[in-house]
């Protein structure tokens, strides 16, 4: 599992950084890169990568700003131009449809798949399956806006092929069936509960991405005990009152919640395009003083999301 940042700038784009697009590849543990909002540009991003568009399954959009939109019906239309027939499902708040569907209807543009969306109603849990679920929670910002909490489900523990060694079971398809966790009969007589010799499962990943926000208790409840945080810092700390004026966070902001969340990681973005240089710099710093493990992500940046030990 790994991040890779499409685009890291906050309102427009800048000779630095392009508008808001984050990549969660998942291509090891189901084939897909799910999208998490689409600013303006995001496809030509892309050529930069090694993402290809049909396989993207899955777009999260926090909330309709253009800066977090502007590039949907470009890649939808790119994305049905190079080979993608399977369905893809859009996520975000009320209005997402109307605004995909008339950009197509506009351009007279058409899909070789279908298009599912799902407008957010009701916050929690917005998508469920064997492997993973999403939660969504709404944030303070100007227009309607939310973070979403991506939980992967545990993983089995490993078979404990010495004990069984110890016990003189030989290897061979009935591993298998211990490792299912059978009851199964040796051939000496002996019966053998698979349980027993299954090591503890191991904790699923827990990656969060919050839209545009102010502090709020929600960026707490979504970022709980996250291996990463992605947050947005518009500002630096001296900034406060303007951040607060802009419906936006600062750096020592996002370092606060990852700190009292109980975060492994936090990855600052959407950048203002004011810090440069050393401005920079001391963006990550000031985060680093309350939370030590916090990084200013730029743009095609690529982070990878080891299981917990």
């Amino acid at each position: 599992m790994e991040l890779e940042f499409l685009g890291t700038g906050a309102g427009v784009p800048s000779k630095q950084r392009n508008v808001t697009s984050i990549a969660l590849k998942m291509l090891d543990e189901r084939n897909e890169v799910w999208l998490f909002d689409c600013g303006e540009g995001t496809q030509q991003q892309i050529l930069n990568t090694t993402i290809r568009p049909r396989k993207i399954e899955k777009i999260f959009i926090t909330h309709l700003h253009g800066d977090h939109i502007f590039g949907l019906p470009g890649l939808i239309s790119s994305r049905s131009f190079q080979g993608g027939e399977d369905p893809l499902e859009i996520y975000g708040p009320k209005g997402i449809k109307q605004f995909v569907l008339t950009s197509l209807k506009v351009s007279d543009s058409h899909l070789k798949y279908p298009i599912k969306f799902i407008e957010i109603e009701t916050t929690g849990l917005i998508f469920k399956d064997e492997k993973v679920k999403v939660y969504c929670e709404e944030l303070d910002h100007r227009i309607k806006c939310y973070g979403y909490r991506i939980v992967e489900a545990d993983f089995q523990g490993e078979l404990q092929v010495e004990k069984l060694k110890e016990l003189a079971i030989p290897s061979g398809p009935i591993y298998k069936k211990i490792k299912d966790g059978e009851i199964v009969t040796l051939e000496d007589g002996r019966v053998i509960n698979g349980v027993d010799f299954i090591g503890q499962p191991k904790k699923g990943r827990i990656v969060t991405i919050l839209g545009d926000t102010r502090l709020h208790k929600n960026c707490f409840v979504l970022a709980q005990n996250a291996d990463v945080l992605v947050h947005e810092s518009t500002f630096n700390k001296s900034e406060a009152k303007l951040a607060k004026n802009y419906f936006h966070s600062t750096t020592a902001q996002a370092a606060q919640v990852a700190k009292e969340s109980n975060c492994k990681r936090l990855l600052l973005t959407h950048i203002s395009s004011r810090y440069l240089g050393k401005a920079l710099y001391d963006l990550q710093g000031e985060a680093m003083e309350i939370f030590k493990n916090s990084k200013v992500v730029k743009d095609f940046d690529i982070i990878d999301i080891p299981l917990p030990h």
